[in-house]
Formats: structure tokens, C-alpha cells, sequence
């Protein structure tokens, strides 16, 4: 409010204000104009938080480009009238009419001050009247607008209530000035002598230690009297808040002077080190307090961190805490608090980017555009918790970098394969020799920003033991409404994880915990089709392992068909990783080659895989005929992929015993027996004579004994597996089927449709029979991989067995004649 050196200059870039005059002009009251040399277009001048109010002078520094043009222009005139309007942002730099009050005071100039060393102008002025800004009518080189004057409603001269407010007005006025420091006696002087009331009221007013907007307020009051009151109120409370801070000031002087003692102290113990060699600890304090200066954590943390610079400042560098100490405050300056990469939201490069990177894998890119396309619409969006399963080597985990690539973000990986601790999770309390932030923390230290991609490897394969579940622990960080205030042992400050884009993997769901497979995202990742790896290997593969081998492109040519046989005869996987290591033995026996400059053939055919890779190591799975009744092809999922499996039946005589071979799992079991009940009870539907299942043993089996094999999607094949044998019909050729069948008939849907299908179109396979309900998993295979297949839907067993089995029998059919008894006892 009162500046003690007696500074009257007022520059538009300050905030804070000054006193301003009363001039003798105005003892009177009279603020009259020249109504002459009052044009209908007023110069306008924008002020910055400053408000100049009728009967009261005030300096102002000119320094803006326009402004002094103005003053240029004006000073040659008569009059020098000009509109005095304070601007609504005190930044900006060229105000328009609506960065404007209305309300302002038409000030005339006093004088013009030019400093000879400064390219700044200072110019008094006086107010004059209130004006109302109407419109702008000009902008350069100066503004010029019309106005309107605003004249205000006098209080009657009798009114003893007004001369009560005004004497309080200039009591408090004084007891103000005086808590800011002894003010000039000319000032109480001026004060105390007989001013007019209204002329006193906009003297306070315009010195109130209030921002700009509330001054204006009371500029825009017409009412002199409310203006007065208006004023008053303003005053009591600015001079309750001033002694509330003299008294706290008195309170904590004594603390203070107890403060400056010790630093005095500290200030000579430092001085002492520095004569005796420096002191290396505290350049590091003052380098962490630099550090410090510059983070963007929240209030919180600000605090957290002052306590413990507190408490490492006491300690002794030879402490034992002093280095726990040290190490906690270094992890807190290293994380990045509220710092983002910038995303990149061109989705056309993403997509490029994911295609160029991996090859199929659909329904896992077009998620992360559509994150993308919604994060750039929305500008702020918590991140999904993606979880990726499926077989091993289709490319779940560097899937993850690619995505960080797209969206321009840093990547982390951690692996809990064999995690077992749940403080690998939460980090260690720092009672603990040793302790150590958990891994989340640790690797968004190692991002170096709040909004990684990070990939949480193999979440099925967590262990739990007696040192905690980290399954329950990870319940937190992948639940976007609590992973805000992550809360790590260590750090004990709550850590805002819900810009950080978790992507899981897994291969088998059935070992995660349900809570936690509920709060991800959960998308399939099955296993690549013949086709698929092919591309894989000509785009990716090939041109890595040539890089890795140092060949060049052009000493070696694998053309589609030998990468297929590759595939076929020497992998048997749902990924890519083992034609990646085959390929790479293909390449280092070309790279010997090549360093023996020995002649080779640069194009490896189909036939030439033998010279490189050595006998065949799996044969490709092929339709074997319908030659022998009870022999049906059926389709099965496994790790690797789909396969095609065949079911074989055979009869003999005894007492109607049902045996089960092929290392069938209990499921698979089942369905046999289901299949075998059925037949029994549906007999006359197929003709078959009902004793048959009474003389006669049934077996069932399923070739690979060495192999384990369950599920149920093997029902319909072992029930039109026994009827073939049990009618002796041959089985339509080229036919394969898979569903689950109940003992009512009903056929069931399956999954692993998509591998099952392709593992049938690879073996030869024309027809294959599915569930009704599995026709949606069709649709959403690429038909290009379904050209030449044709698919009989069904819902109830009687249609398959029409469907299969064909009107004639097979060469050679069992007699299966039940002989009367009494014909058996006479022979």
C-alpha cells in the first residue's frame, strides 16, 4: 500500500499499488470538464491492475508502443482528455474492447515526464469523471472508442449518517497506513483537513491494498453513499487481516530468533569444514534442493521431502542412516512426478507402426487405436488394463514395444515367472536393511516418465507362499479406479499409476485369480495359421537373422514354399520361435559358406532342407480314407495349434464291455461313455440290433498313447465313431467334426475353432460338421483361409450321424449276427 522511499511512479507492468495524490484542484469536489475540448471519440489508454478514480492524481509509466503513440498525439492537443480504462489481464499485451472494463474515468494530463536515459514515458494524470466505453472505433495506431458519462448520485448535504461514515473512512484510513510503516505527516495532514467527502472516499478507494477487479467494483458503483459503505466494509477487513498478521508475527518472532541462532551455528560449523577441506555432503544437500526446485510434485510430497532433508541434515555423514537416508531422498528426485511423454495421435502412423512390427494379430491393434483415437478426442483417459494370453512365441511380449513405438512412449518389462513376494510388488518398508522400492516403482524410475507402456510378463506363473499372495498385491495396480494412489512400502507417498498403459500376458487363465482377471482386458491371442507364419518368416524373420548372421540380402533367397515346409515338417508350435531358431540354422550354415567362400546354391528349394536341417522332424498330418468303418476324423486345440485326430472303434465278443485307451483324460472319458449310452438307447434309429451291446465289447481308441488328450470336443466324433462300427456304414470321405455332445443328443459348441479349422484344411479335409452355435466363429475367420471348406451346422447328434454316415458298407464287413441260444446249445 505505502511505499517508505516516497516512490509516486506507477509502471503498468507493477501489480502492486502506490499512493496516489489529491489534488488541490479537487478540495472543492468540482471535477468539471471542457466540454469543448471533450471530442465524441475519446483516446483510450489501458491500464494494468491499475484504477485511477475521479478527484485523485496518480503517475504512469508509459512503455507500451501504442500507449505512446497516444500520449504523443494527445500532448499537441487542447484539453489532453483522456479515457482511462483498466484491462481485465494485466498480461496481455493488446487488448481489445472485450478485454476491457467498461467503466473508466476520464483523466486529463498534467504533465508529461521524459527520462533522458530511459525509452519509458511517465505521465500524471487526473480523474476527472466516470465514463461508460461504449465501442471501440479505432485500434491503431491508438485506441479511440465513444462513451458516455456516468454521473453519480450525490448524498444529501444534511445526511449526519454520511458525515459518521466518512469520519470512519479517515480514521481507519490513518490506522491502516500507519500498520504499513510511519507514513509522511503531509499525507495524515491531508487526510485530517476538510476534503470532500466524495473526494476523500475515492482517495481510499484507489490506495486499498485489494486487486484491480475489486477496485473496479467500487468504481462502478453510482451510489456515493453505497460506494462509502462498500469502501468501509473493504477497510475493516483488510485492517482485521493485517493485525491477525502482525499478531502471528509477534507470535513466531521468538521461534524465529531461535531458527537464526541455529543457523548462525550451523552457517560457523560450515565455515569450520570449509577451512578444514570442504564438506562434499552438503554440496550434495544443496544439489538435491536444487533438484527439488525444479520437480512438479504435488504438495504432499514438497512436504515429505522437507522432513526428510530435515532429518538427513541432522544425521552424521558417518551414521549408519545416513545412507538409508540419502538413498530414499535420491529415489524420491529421481521419480518422475507428473511428467508425460507427449503421446503421438497420428493413428495412421500407430497402425503402420504395429503392422510393420507384427504380422496378423487384429483384434490386439485395432484396441490400442481405438484407445488412441478416444485418448486424442478426449485429451484425458485412464488407461485399459490389456491382459494378452495365449500359446507361447506368438509374440504377446514384444507386441508390448511396438505399442510403446506407436504411441511414442517409453517401454518397461518386468517378468514374474517364479515371483513369489509380495514386497516385489509393494517394495520394503524402510525399517529394513536393504529395503528397495517395489517393481512397479522401480521400473517407472527406470521410464523416466508417469506414463510408460509397461508389459507385466507371464501374471499366470506367480507363485504365493508364506511371505504373501502377489496376485493380491498386483489387485491395485491394475485397477484403474484405485491405481492413482498406488502406495508402495518404501516410498510411503501415494504414486499416480493411471496414465501408465499396463499390458499383461499369460498363457493359461486358469491360474490367475478371478479378482484379478476381472480387472483386465482380456483379449486372445491365438496361434498363427500356416500362412501367417510364412509371412512372418519372409518379412521379419529372414532380414533378422541375415542381420544377425552379417549377410547381406542378396547371398540367400528362401522362397515361400520352402519357409512352408519349414513350418510343416520341422515345427510344431503355435508361434514363430522355433522356425526362428531353424531359420537361424539355415543361416549359420550359409554364413560358413560364405566366410569359406565355398559355391552354394543362393536359392534353397523344398528338397535342399535335408543338406540344412536334417531329416524330417514331424510328418504333416493327412486324411487317411474311409476304408475301415469306425474310423472318424476328428479336430482338436492344443498348445501348438489345431490338429486333426482320429478316433478308431473296434468290436468283439464278450459281455458289452466299454474299454478307453489313448491316455484319455476324465473328460474325454466321459464322452465315450455319453456316446456309448446314447448309441444304446437311440439303437432302433440307426437299426442296430439291441443285444449287440450286450455280446459284444466296444473299444475306443485314440492313436498317440504317448500324448495326453482331454476335453469335450470330442463327443460327436466318438458317437459317429461307434455307430460306424456297430452298423458297419462307411464314414462320408474327407469329413472331420468336433463338439460336445449331452445325453440327450444335443450338440454343443467348442472353442479353438480358428486352429481347428486351418489344422483341417492343411490335412486335406472337404466337410467338417460344427455346432450351430459356433457359425459366429466362422464369421470371423478371414475367408481367403476358409476357400474350399464346406461347413454343415447342427444342433442335435441325429444330424450328424445322417450327415456322416453314408448308406453303404465298407468292403469286407464284421458279422455282427446275434445267434439264437438255443441253436448255439444244439450245435
Amino acid at each position: 500500500m505505502y511505499n517508505k522511499k516516497n516512490e509516486l511512479l506507477r509502471l503498468e507492468e507493477e501489480t502492486e499499488p502506490v499512493i496516489s495524490i489529491i489534488s488541490n484542484d479537487f478540495d472543492d469536489g468540482d471535477c468539471h470538464i471542457n466540454e469543448k475540448d471533450l471530442k465524441e471519440e475519446l483516446p483510450i489508454l489501458p491500464l494494468r491492475n491499475t484504477v485511477i478514480f475521479p478527484g485523485t492524481s496518480m503517475p504512469i509509466a508509459i512503455a507500451r508502443e501504442k500507449s505512446l503513440k497516444l500520449i504523443k498525439a494527445i500532448n499537441r492537443q487542447k484539453g489532453k482528455y483522456v479515457g482511462l480504462v483498466c484491462q481485465k489481464d494485466a498480461d496481455n499485451e493488446d487488448p481489445e474492447m472485450e478485454d476491457l472494463y467498461p467503466m473508466g474515468v476520464i483523466g486529463q494530463i498534467i504533465r508529461v515526464i521524459e527520462l533522458p536515459d530511459d525509452n519509458n514515458v511517465t505521465v500524471i494524470f487526473q480523474g476527472k469523471k466516470r465514463f461508460l466505453l461504449t465501442e471501440l472505433t479505432q485500434t491503431t495506431p491508438f485506441l479511440k472508442g465513444r462513451h458516455e458519462i456516468k454521473e453519480t448520485t450525490p448524498v444529501a448535504k444534511n445526511d449526519t449518517e454520511y458525515k459518521a461514515l466518512i469520519d470512519s473512512i479517515r480514521d481507519l484510513m490513518i490506522h491502516m497506513l500507519r500498520m504499513y510503516g510511519e507514513p509522511p505527516k503531509e499525507f495524515i495532514q491531508r487526510l485530517k483537513s476538510d476534503v470532500v467527502p466524495t473526494v476523500l472516499v475515492n482517495y481510499c478507494c484507489a490506495n486499498l491494498p485489494v486487486s484491480g477487479s475489486e477496485k473496479q467494483s467500487l468504481l462502478e458503483i453510482d451510489d456515493d453513499k453505497e460506494r462509502a459503505y462498500r469502501l468501509l466494509m473493504i477497510l475493516n477487513r483488510e485492517t482485521q487481516m493485517m493485525e491477525m498478521k502482525l499478531n502471528i508475527q509477534m507470535k513466531t518472532r521468538e521461534e524465529l530468533n531461535q531458527q537464526q541462532k541455529e543457523y548462525f551455528l550451523q552457517q560457523q560449523i560450515k565455515t569450520i569444514q570449509d577451512e578444514l577441506g570442504g564438506n562434499p555432503q552438503q554440496a550434495d544437500l544443496e544439489e538435491f534442493k536444487q533438484r527439488a526446485a525444479k520437480k512438479k510434485w504435488g504438495k504432499e510430497v514438497a512436504q515429505t521431502f522437507e522432513k526428510e532433508m530435515n532429518k538427513l541434515e541432522r544425521l552424521h555423514p558417518q551414521s549408519p542412516d545416513y545412507s538409508t537416508q540419502y538413498t530414499y531422498i535420491e529415489t524420491l528426485l529421481d521419480l518422475p512426478w507428473n511428467e508425460y511423454t507427449k503421446d503421438n495421435f497420428n493413428l495412421k502412423n500407430a497402425q503402420r507402426v504395429l503392422d510393420q512390427d507384427h504380422f496378423g494379430l487384429e483384434k490386439v491393434k485395432e484396441r490400442i487405436i481405438e484407445h488412441l483415437a478416444v485418448l486424442k478426442l478426449k485429451g484425458d483417459l485412464k488407461s485399459p488394463i490389456i491382459c494378452l494370453y495365449g500359446p507361447p512365441g506368438v509374440g504377446k511380449t514384444s507386441l508390448g514395444k511396438s505399442i510403446a513405438t506407436a504411441l511414442n512412449r517409453k517401454y518397461v518389462r518386468v517378468s514374474f515367472g517364479g515371483l513369489h513376494d509380495e514386497s516385489e510388488i509393494r517394495g520394503h518398508r524402510r525399517t529394513y536393511i536393504g529395503a528397495m522400492p517395489g517393481r512397479i516403482i522401480q521400473n517407472i524410475l527406470k521410464a523416466g516418465s508417469s506414463n510408460p507402456v509397461f508389459v507385466l510378463d507371464e501374471v499366470d506363473k506367480i507363485g504365493r507362499d508364506f511371505k504373501g499372495d502377489p496376485s493380491s498385491a498386483l489387485l491395485e495396480v491394475l485397477d484403474p479406479e484405485q491405481n492413482s494412489a498406488f502406495h508402495d512400502n518404501y516410498l510411503n507417498i501415494d504414486y499416480d499409476l493411471s496414465k501408465v498403459l499396463f499390458i499383461a500376458t499369460a498363457n493359461n487363465l486358469s491360474t490367475i485369480a478371478q479378482p484379478l482377471l476381472d480387472r483386465m482386458e482380456l483379449i486372445d491371442v491365438s496361434g498363427y495359421i500356416l500362412e501367417e507364419k510364412v509371412e512372418i518368416g519372409r518379412r521379419h524373420l529372414i532380414p533378422k537373422q541375415l542381420e544377425n548372421h552379417g549377410l547381406q540380402k542378396d547371398v540367400i533367397n528362401i522362397p515361400k514354399k520352402t519357409i512352408e515346409k519349414i513350418v510343416e515338417n520341422y515345427t510344431r508350435e503355435s508361434g514363430v520361435r522355433e522356425l526362428d531358431k531353424k531359420l537361424a540354422k539355415v543361416m549359420r550354415k550359409v554364413a560358413r559358406k560364405v566366410a569359406s567362400e565355398e559355391d552354394y546354391k543362393k536359392t534353397i528349394d523344398p528338397d535342399d532342407l535335408h543338406e540344412y536341417l536334417g531329416a524330417i522332424e514331424y510328418s504333416k498330418d493327412k486324411y487317411q480314407g474311409n476304408d475301415y468303418a469306425g474310423v472318424v476324423t476328428g479336430l482338436a486345440w492344443t498348445s501348438v495349434g489345431g490338429e486333426i485326430l482320429y478316433i478308431e472303434t473296434s468290436l468283439s465278443r464278450g459281455k458289452g464291455k466299454l474299454t478307453l485307451t489313448g491316455n484319455l483324460g476324465e473328460v474325454m472319458k466321459e464322452s465315450a461313455v455319453l456316446a456309448s449310452e446314447y448309441l444304446h438307447s437311440h439303437a432302433q434309429y440307426l437299426s442296430i440290433d439291441e443285444r449287440i451291446f450286450d455280446n459284444w465289447n466296444i473299444h475306443v481308441h485314440v492313436p498317440e498313447g504317448a500324448i495326453p488328450k482331454d476335453g469335450p470336443s470330442a463327443g460327436i466324433t466318438m458317437v459317429t465313431a461307434i455307430a460306424s462300427a456297430l452298423t458297419q456304414r462307411r464314414v462320408k470321405p474327407n469329413l472331420a467334426m468336433t463338439g460336445e455332445i449331452t445325453l440327450r443328443g444335443r450338440v454343443l459348441p467348442v472353442g479353438g475353432i480358428r486352429e481347428k479349422i486351418l489344422a483341417a484344411k492343411r490335412a486335406g479335409i472337404k466337410e467338417i460338421i460344427l455346432c450351430k452355435e459356433n457359425k459366429k466363429d466362422i464369421e470371423e475367420i478371414n475367408p481367403l483361409y476358409l476357400k474350399g471348406l464346406t461347413f454343415h451346422y447342427v444342433d442335435d447328434i441325429r444330424q450328424v450321424l445322417d450327415i456322416a454316415l453314408l448308406k453303404e458298407k465298407v468292403k469286407h464287413p464284421q458279422d455282427l449276427t446275434i445267434k439264437e441260444e438255443k441253436n448255439e446249445k444244439g450245435n
